[in-house]
């Protein structure tokens, strides 16, 4: 009974290891040697560009959330100052 839990415990769980292997594995060279300090920066870098894409999303998702109202009110004073403005010319 165990060697079935343990069986199927491996086989829900065992899958899941293999959606993190897109992070790059570091710990295989050297720590002062080319290829270690390549691998480190790459993974730095490749953590700040897509923290500097978070970021950039949630500013612009921010500022047409912030600004959609007054858009709206600056819309209609052009709608108004148009009005009077067609009226003075006819």
């Amino acid at each position: 009974m165990i060697k079935k839990i343990l069986l199927i415990l491996l086989l829900f769980f065992g899958p899941n290891n293999l959606s993190y292997s897109n992070e790059n594995d570091c710990s295989q060279f050297k720590k002062l040697s080319v290829k270690y300090i390549k691998c480190k920066s790459s993974s730095i870098k490749d953590k700040t560009i897509s923290v500097g894409k978070n970021i950039v999303e949630d500013t612009k998702n921010y500022q047409k959330k912030e600004w959609s109202a007054e858009k709206e009110k600056l819309d209609k004073i052009k709608k108004k100052v148009l009005e009077k403005w067609i009226i003075k010319r006819i």
